[in-house]
């Protein structure tokens, strides 16, 4: 625990009743306030004299509420929810509850999450992910009905999007208000608890997104003694010019309560909840005043180093943890072991992943170089050298909102089932399901969700039918990234290649491999073009006979995809061979063992 071993913070129910404690350095006084029945009963709470507060064995028990009466300097009194509130009745205006420790994860309790090189992440977001009706929101129990299809698919960890208590219970959950509480909209703390258990079951990790560089201004924590300065925050927040951010105040990370507050938030996720990993939101707002990673100094040192403590401890508590930053993918220290000096996450977004894919398939256009540059830069940058340092996706919630839209929209914009969007979709997924990185997929790109992603609008399931082969063909390039058919192990490799750019046509071809040899050498060819190519000469890594694993205009996948023939091609002594190549397509080879 830090700076205050031997403390717990918050309600804690045992035997003998409950234990309370809070922080409230500048409080003259602080009361609990608990539900009995029909009114509030109010008890004084102790001192520590180092600005704790706290009552023991109080005649309570889980499922009833309660909050903290204080008394600031000024005689204001202040009714306030526990920040480390395992649940809230409101996320908004309601009221700390007292939780039971006792969940059951028997039938789950043996899960082990697969290690990162073998990842497969789907993004989700609970509120549309499977909402019961147009009138409500998603649950973590709606969202458990689905988990068959995400284990036939093919992933083996949901990436959820912020499930903590957010202003007025509803929107990504970026505007946490209660950062131990979870949504109560959602299914509140027995529903997580429950969908991850379910997950663990059907052999799903699951990754928590969570947001520790800034909490809402208008949560308890705002002024939650009374005390502040600058007409600031007060004590969880820097209370300069550091604490403004666009979204809310920064959290004070050189105050060692709130440092522990943020660990504390990160050991209940993995012990209480068993989560697999998390994504932390925004990491160079926490690091920098303006999110400027071209600033040689740190604005923020100590966020720097919390950062790093929080990687120590998850990796402690789970050394299988998986702990990815969304930072800007320019600084190799967010991957760099703290022991040298880095924040120590296994890996970060690659950010500029989905952004070249576009400019590539001509969606969107950078004049300020070839458009496979971006692509040739991004299948051979690595962070440490780590070809698994990087998440990499066609979309995320982040490129398909924001005055953006999915893909597939953007492709043929007002027409987002057309060939030509299935297409690219398809390529943009084949891409990044065959590309050195750990893939990620957003909730129904692989069905051809249409729009730009939002908070209300429910995934259109009955799309899985009516895109069958598309969700098929997910599902092949899942299998061959994971070689379950082990013909394709060079997927899981950290060696990559390009070894064909051809600018005027925008084909691009590389070689990926594990120890190399056969079932091992893979090559994949992107035609980002729209022109079909009945013969393409390309130049293999070495001679032999080359077989192909997928071929992304298949009719199996779509009917009118303009199919070019499934034939294996031979290469001779010099590597070089002749394929078909359709238009906006990919096509997955690899060496067969010799009889």
């Amino acid at each position: 625990m830090g700076h205050r071993t031997g403390k717990h913070l918050g309600s804690l129910a045992h035997d003998k009743g409950v234990d309370f404690s809070v922080w409230a350095p500048f409080a003259k006084s602080v009361a609990l306030l608990h539900w009995l029945e029909f009114e509030w009963g109010e008890l004084p709470m102790e001192s520590d004299g180092k600005g704790y507060w706290f009552i023991e064995n109080v005649d309570a028990q889980p499922g009833q509420m309660y909050k903290y009466r204080i008394v600031t300097e000024d005689d204001e009194v202040l009714d306030r929810n526990d920040p480390y509130a395992r649940q809230v009745t409101d996320s908004d205006s309601g009221s700390s509850v007292i939780v039971a420790h006792d969940f059951d994860w028997k039938g789950s309790d043996s899960f082990k999450a697969v290690p990162k090189q073998q990842a497969i992440i789907y993004e989700l977001h609970v509120g549309t992910f499977n909402k019961p009706d147009a009138s409500t929101t998603g649950t973590f129990e709606s969202a458990i009905e689905k988990l068959d299809y995400l284990a036939n698919l093919g992933v083996n960890y949901v990436e959820l999007m912020p499930v903590t208590s957010m202003a007025m219970s509803h929107g990504w959950g970026y505007a946490p208000n209660y950062i131990f509480s979870v949504e109560n909209a959602y299914g509140g703390r027995h529903g997580l608890l429950e969908f991850v258990k379910a997950c663990h079951e059907k052999g799903i990790g699951v990754i928590l997104d969570v947001v520790y560089n800034h909490f809402f201004n208008e949560s308890d924590l705002w002024r939650y003694d009374g005390w502040s300065e600058n007409d600031r925050g007060g004590i969880y927040f820097f209370n300069d010019e550091r604490g403004d951010t666009p979204w809310g105040g920064r959290p004070d990370y050189g105050r060692a309560e709130v440092r522990q507050f943020i660990l504390d938030n990160v050991t209940m996720w993995f012990t209480e909840y068993k989560i697999d990993g998390l994504r932390v939101d925004s990491t160079i707002y926490m690091r920098n005043t303006d999110g400027n990673n071209d600033k040689h100094d740190l604005d923020i040192p100590e966020a720097w180093s919390l950062l790093g403590e929080i990687n120590q401890l998850a990796h402690k508590i789970n050394p299988n943890a998986l702990m990815i930053a969304e930072d800007n993918a320019t600084n190799n220290g967010i991957v760099t072991p703290v022991t040298d000096g880095g924040m120590g996450f296994d890996a970060q977004w690659e950010v500029g992943f989905p952004h070249v894919i576009r400019d590539s398939l001509g969606i969107t256009h950078n004049e300020n170089q070839p458009a496979l540059q971006g692509v040739e830069y991004e299948l051979g940058h690595t962070y440490t050298g780590d070809a698994f340092d990087k998440v990499i996706f066609g979309d995320s919630h982040d490129t398909a909102a924001n005055g953006s839209s999915r893909l597939n929209e953007a492709a043929t914009p007002g027409n987002a089932e057309s060939l030509s969007a299935r297409q690219r979709v398809l390529l943009a997924s084949a891409l990044s399901l065959t590309a050195p990185g750990i893939p990620m997929l957003l909730q129904g790109q692989e069905f051809m969700q249409e729009g730009a992603f939002n908070e209300w609008q429910m995934l259109e399931w009955n799309k899985t039918e009516q895109f069958a082969g598309i969700v098929l063909a997910h599902q092949h390039l899942i299998n061959l990234r994971l070689n379950k058919f082990d013909n394709t192990r060079g997927l899981l490799g950290q060696f990559t290649n390009v070894i064909h750019r051809d600018d005027k046509n925008n084909i691009i071809a590389f070689h990926r491999k594990d120890q190399g040899g056969p079932l091992d050498d893979t090559v994949v060819i992107v035609n980002f073009g729209d022109t079909i190519f009945e013969e393409y000469s390309l130049n293999f890594p070495y001679e032999g006979d080359w077989r192909v694993r997928f071929n992304s205009s298949w009719t199996g996948y779509n009917v009118d995809f303009h199919e070019v023939p499934m034939i294996n091609t031979q290469a001779d002594k010099d590597g070089l061979a002749t394929i078909a190549l359709s238009n906006f397509s990919v096509i997955i080879l690899s060496t067969e063992q010799s009889s």
